[in-house]
């Protein structure tokens, strides 16, 4: 997939892949760690940056990453996203600029507009000291040539929660307690000043260890990597990798469905509305910015993720190891949440399993067998609209009227916000919120392995391939009676 920033994930893709091999050969020092510094970097001239020096260092933050370390600039932070300050220095800091359009008037309209002194002549235009302007506006407002423009950085622009600022460098500042783990700003810096943790070392540790490790692959991951890539092919590469098993979390999206549309039966008789517990950003968003709806208005049934981890540690024991694979940089943030008992104990992306399978000399290959166990609804759990749909199908195949059901689906940060506030003002026209924070779903995560469009018409031949089970038949076949389906662990 050819991308906006397809050189910063060529970077760090290779780094993570280095990783893996020093991880593999059990090799993870100081020293080894050191080396790939300049084996990436091997100069004498600089590639990306102003010199080799900064280049090096920027690698070695993405080092650190790669061990699920904190980078030594946010040394206590729990956040999975962070900052790698030597790759963040080249944006404006200012936020409002003149440009050329600046005819140099005499009326100064927006000399006269600034409340600050922020504005004063220039030799050929208008010019603005960031260190004065307050960012009011007034000044873009009143220019009659519209020369001043609004110049937000892309980082920020992303982030749909206002958790990020700028110290008095213009260094990027994530605020934990506002971050919702989205991953957004991740894809939109294009500097590469922005990662996250990556579990992969600890994975291949415990692969080392002779541990049982089971892959959890996401219900996006049909059409991630071609129409030739079934379910079937990726199960295949995973054991080839060293996972124990994998088992797709569509299965998952079954049992969820399964246990929150019974919450939507009972809520509805009482008149209570409420909000899907599926999407991580989004539950972060409740969690952290709307605590009064994640406490009263959340489904208390677990995510798909954590249902499929909870399955396969009751029937393949306790001390199984679970990681989910998959678009969505927040279940990281999920799987360290450790008020949710059972939960998955790693997640990866789709570029982050590639780089463990690049380390090993593992490429997908399409098989002739068919696998399935997740039915068409579970599947289509990746996609805007899906949970609803497949929620709504559990209360029809309970022979329930849906007729009157009023549902609103948000898809984005931007939608997600504006349905929870209207919910808290109590002002919300709809019975049930399904909250993507991610456009389109999940298949549009920020770690997606190819555009949209291609992965949507490969989903699309691949998902026409199963067969129509049903939801609740297809879940007698599994034993949901041996773990729990909610979220603070409580058996029924």
């Amino acid at each position: 997939m050819v991308t906006s920033d397809q050189s910063i994930v060529r970077l760090k893709h290779g780094i993570m892949e280095e990783v893996c091999k020093l991880a593999w050969r059990g090799e993870l020092d100081a020293e080894h760690k050191e080396a790939v510094c300049y084996e990436i970097i091997p100069g004498p001239r600089p590639t990306y940056r102003c010199c080799v020096y900064k280049e090096r260092e920027i690698v070695r933050q993405r080092v650190i990453l790669s061990c699920a370390d904190n980078l030594p600039t946010n040394p206590d932070s729990k956040n999975v996203v962070q900052v790698i300050q030597p790759a963040c220095d080249d944006c404006s800091i200012a936020s409002y600029s003149v440009t050329d359009n600046c005819r140099f008037c005499l009326g100064k309209a927006c000399l006269n507009s600034c409340k600050f002194g922020a504005i004063v002549p220039g030799e050929r235009r208008m010019h603005i000291d960031p260190a004065k302007c307050k960012e009011c506006g007034m000044c873009a407002k009143e220019c009659p040539y519209q020369a001043i423009v609004h110049l937000v950085r892309p980082c920020k622009k992303a982030c749909p929660v206002g958790a990020i600022s700028y110290d008095e460098y213009g260094h990027c500042v994530i605020d934990d307690e506002k971050c919702i783990s989205c991953g957004h700003c991740i894809h939109s810096c294009p500097f590469g000043a922005i990662g996250s943790k990556t579990y992969l070392v600890h994975i291949i540790k415990a692969i080392l260890e002779g541990k049982k490790v089971v892959a959890m692959c996401a219900p996006a991951t049909e059409g991630q990597f071609g129409e030739d890539i079934s379910m079937a092919a990726v199960k295949s590469a995973c054991k080839k990798l060293g996972f124990y098993d994998m088992i797709e979390v569509g299965l998952g999206g079954d049992m969820t469905a399964a246990y929150e549309s019974a919450e939507w039966s009972e809520a509805k008789k009482e008149g209570h509305q409420m909000t899907t517990s599926c999407c991580p950003a989004f539950i972060n968003m409740l969690r952290k910015h709307f605590p009064e709806q994640f406490e009263n208005n959340m489904s208390s049934t677990v995510s798909p993720m954590c249902a499929i981890s909870r399955y396969v540690k009751a029937t393949m024991g306790e001390d199984t190891i679970t990681v989910f694979i998959g678009p969505c940089i927040a279940k990281k943030s999920e799987a360290n949440d450790k008020t949710v008992p059972g939960n998955a104990d790693y997640a990866i992306t789709y570029g982050e399993l590639r780089a463990m399978m690049r380390s090993k000399g593992v490429e997908f290959e399409p098989v002739e067998e068919a696998y399935q166990e997740s039915s068409t609804f579970g599947k289509h759990f990746a996609s805007s609209g899906g949970v609803a749909k497949a929620v709504i199908e559990c209360m029809q195949e309970r022979g329930e009227n849906t007729d009157d059901i009023r549902l609103m689906q948000c898809a984005g940060g931007a939608d997600c916000k504006k349905a929870l506030m209207l919910l808290k003002s109590g002002k919300l026209d709809a019975d049930f919120v399904e909250g993507m924070i991610c456009d389109g779903g999940c298949v549009g995560g920020p770690s997606k392995h190819k555009a949209e469009k291609e992965i949507l018409k490969a989903r699309t031949g691949l998902i026409g391939k199963a067969d129509g089970r049903k939801i609740l038949e297809n879940l007698k076949n599994y034993p949901m009676d041996k773990f729990s389906m909610y979220r603070d662990g409580h058996m029924e």
